[in-house]
């Protein structure tokens, strides 16, 4: 078994360009920038084993992660998370290297007492995607953080440490929101998410106000669409958890909020099937009419 690098031996390795570890009351935190080690030698690999510290890394530049089941060849910008569970392997490719990257025990974010096990958290889950490539906005939001640890670490604000806290957690929800939704949970949470979302986006199109506002979607696809999921598997994520389809859960909203607009407001009937997305009055009035067994116009006397 590989011996593990610990805070005080990763500090002695690098001594010469950091500052003092922050005090032991409030954890392990610090912060550094990837080419002022790679420019001192200091990071021209590191050895295959386990740490002792939770790691966050933007990485830019030619890079190679291996892990005992994968290998992840980083070609450009990458945002890693490395756990003191899971052994692994860093090596640059070439001498293009820069980025920043932040080391922290799991003490240092759990003073709050809240329960939070960083080993539960997606990114740094066993089997889990522990490296995301990055497009260059994404990698300016992950250097925009990273860019507020460096102020804050430097400041003398009394309460800095629980803003360095607050700054990590937004990196790791960064990094688990890079992830397909439906790998964060298990199936059967998967099914329950797909289904609060659907549910969610339903009724933020809701209530409708100005005459002349119209939802935005429609149809089963056009919820798909928006969730990047197939339509069949809305369908039958819908179908397991509510009992309906996307389709009849659609067409319930729509009919619940048409009687809602049919009651308490002076607008025509043609204002309201076109608020609801109807082109012709009459298609809304056929669905108004088989869903009620009454005309719009019938439901409002």
């Amino acid at each position: 078994m590989q011996k593990s690098t610990t805070v005080p031996e990763f500090y002695k390795e690098i001594s010469q360009l950091i500052p003092e570890p922050v005090q032991k009351e409030i954890g392990h935190f610090n912060l550094f920038k990837t080419e002022d080690l790679f420019r001192a030698g200091k990071a021209k690999g590191m050895p295959y084993n386990r740490r002792a510290y939770y790691k966050i890394s933007l990485i830019l530049g030619r890079n190679r992660a291996e892990y005992a089941d994968k290998v992840i060849d980083i070609e450009h910008n990458a945002l890693l998370f490395a756990t003191p569970l899971i052994p692994y392997n860093y090596e640059p490719l070439d001498d293009q290297q820069s980025g920043v990257f932040c080391i922290f025990s799991e003490d240092f974010l759990t003073q709050d007492n809240s329960g939070v096990k960083l080993k539960d958290l997606p990114v740094f889950k066993p089997g889990g995607t522990p490296v995301f490539t990055l497009d260059q906005a994404q990698i300016e939001e992950t250097r925009h953080i990273f860019d507020k640890m460096f102020r804050e670490i430097n400041s003398d604000y009394a309460y800095k440490y629980d803003l360095l806290r607050n700054y990590v957690i937004e990196l790791i929800h960064f990094g688990q929101k890079l992830q397909p939704a439906t790998s964060l949970f298990t199936e059967t949470n998967a099914y329950k998410r797909v289904s609060s979302l659907f549910i969610e986006l339903l009724e933020r199109q809701f209530p409708i106000e100005p005459p002349h506002q119209k939802l935005n979607f429609r149809s089963a696809k056009d919820f798909a669409d928006q969730l990047s999921i197939h339509v069949n598997y809305l369908n039958k994520v819908l179908k397991e958890i509510t009992g309906k389809t996307t389709t009849e859960l659609i067409t319930d909203r729509i009919i619940k909020e048409s009687k809602i607009l049919l009651k308490h407001t002076d607008w025509n009937v043609s204002e309201i099937a076109y608020s609801l997305g109807f082109e012709e009055a009459s298609h809304f009035n056929n669905l108004f009419k088989k869903h009620t067994s009454l005309s719009p116009r019938a439901f409002r006397v």
